[in-house]
């Protein structure tokens, strides 16, 4: 029986092709991923609620499974985190928030109820920021307890980062996928706007929501995505892609991580990929602000009626957002969506001509301190339009801070998509971990 150091290693495909053959019981894996979660919980606090007695008895009927031959799907017996926004039944909902806001549902989110048709087993629930807005998780980043996790999705990144579990889910509305993921240093994707069910999710902004996999590898993250979509989803194979850098959005990096995205380019160059430049519409000034406008209407809609009650239970950001979202104009928000759609419209013809859009993303590493979880800017764009977008690490600092790259492409094009990152990531050759 392999080591409990080495089974919280696993890949969420590994895990489940081992357990699929019997060579690792499911049991046997969930019970290495919490005793990790006993051991490091205390330091990084990814996690809101674990369900230890659900998720055994859920490994064991998946081991009784596995030896009659009757395995559920492509997850089966794998363990795996959900943001604390998702209804798990049987577990709370607290969505990061003060017990005004707390539920206990019968019924599994459309996302999680995915997960569990394809077999997976579910670990617990993972902290979020409040409501999935600004206000910080109490997470901390594995790599440098005294450093943003990044938000909202900061419990999921941990988790997957301190491998606590193989993957876990989380969602973005501006780039709460991403950005944590960037910062942890593992793969976080965010599938085409609609892709994955966000129903029975505490909402942040219905337009610009989407659910999306951690992962520790480009292909772990591909099969969770298409479990979460329901669908076969397959990274396309690339031999030479064709890249495009947006030297817009690389001028917003800061020097240390410009340089290493610059020598990256120049290996993924030498290796074999095709480079050039492309420069953003002029529809791309007014997509931050215009995400913005359309966040903050729907988010202050969804919590006026409790607000209206429980306004002084509510942390800092949402209370000064939600009234400035409640006195915006109906023609603002009007257009602030034409807006969003016509950098959509104007983007995704770029997108198509290349199998990806290269930029940082985040301006730099995890910043320091836990007041706040970083600069969204750069995946905010993404999200307001819809178009699926990935974050690969791709490196460290010289403080040993992750660093990572983010690929983009047009809504039907995440094969392409995910068959550059995969290449990007073998190119780039990311092995370093956190030190726990």
């Amino acid at each position: 029986m392999p080591s409990t150091e080495s089974l919280t290693d696993l890949g969420v495909r590994e895990a489940a092709d081992r357990i699929r053959r019997g060579e690792v019981s499911s049991v046997a894996l969930v019970e290495a991923c919490l005793s990790r979660v006993r051991a490091l919980e205390p330091e990084v606090l990814a996690w809101a609620h674990v369900d230890a007695d659900g998720a055994l008895a859920a490994a064991r009927e998946r081991d009784a499974e596995a030896k009659a031959g009757r395995p559920r799907g492509p997850l089966h017996g794998v363990p795996v985190g959900i943001k604390d926004i998702f209804d798990v039944a049987g577990m709370p909902t607290t969505a990061g928030a003060r017990e005004f806001a707390h539920t206990r549902p019968t019924r599994d989110s459309g996302a999680v109820a995915r997960l569990r048709t394809a077999g997976a087993v579910i670990l617990g629930k993972t902290h979020t920021t409040q409501f999935a807005y600004r206000d910080p998780s109490p997470a901390r980043n594995p790599w440098n307890r005294a450093h943003t996790p990044g938000g909202s999705s900061s419990g999921s990144a941990v988790a997957v980062s301190a491998r606590m579990v193989p993957g876990a889910i989380g969602s973005q509305t501006v780039g709460s996928i991403l950005r944590p993921a960037a910062f942890c240093g593992v793969v976080g994707l965010k599938g085409p706007y609609g892709h994955v069910p966000v129903d029975g999710a505490v909402p942040l902004a219905w337009s610009l929501d989407h659910a999306g996999p951690f992962a520790r590898s480009v292909d772990d993250a591909a099969l969770l995505f298409g479990v979460l979509a329901d669908r076969v989803v397959e990274p396309a194979a690339v031999q030479a892609p064709r890249l495009a850098v947006g030297r817009q959005l690389f001028d917003r990096a800061e020097p240390e991580l410009r340089r290493h995205l610059d020598a990256l380019v120049e290996r993924l160059a030498a290796a074999g990929a095709r480079v050039t430049e492309l420069s953003l519409p002029p529809a791309f000034t007014e997509i931050l602000a215009a995400g913005t406008v359309v966040l903050e209407v729907e988010a202050a809609t969804y919590h006026q009626p409790t607000f209206a009650k429980y306004a002084s239970d509510y942390g800092p950001g949402l209370a000064e957002m939600i009234p400035r979202g409640l006195a915006r104009l109906a023609t603002e928000y009007v257009t602030a969506n034409r807006a969003r759609l016509a950098f959509r419209e104007a983007m995704i013809p770029l997108l198509e001509a290349h199998d990806a859009l290269l930029s940082p993303t985040a301006p730099g590493v995890a910043p320091a301190g836990l007041g706040w979880t970083g600069d969204a800017s750069l995946c905010a764009p993404w999200s307001s339009a819809g178009v699926p977008s990935i974050s690969v690490p791709t490196g460290v600092d010289a403080a040993g801070l992750p660093l990572a790259l983010q690929l983009v492409q047009a809504p039907a094009g995440v094969e392409r998509l995910l068959g550059a990152a995969a290449w990007c990531e073998r190119v780039a050759g990311f092995t370093a971990r956190p030190r726990l």
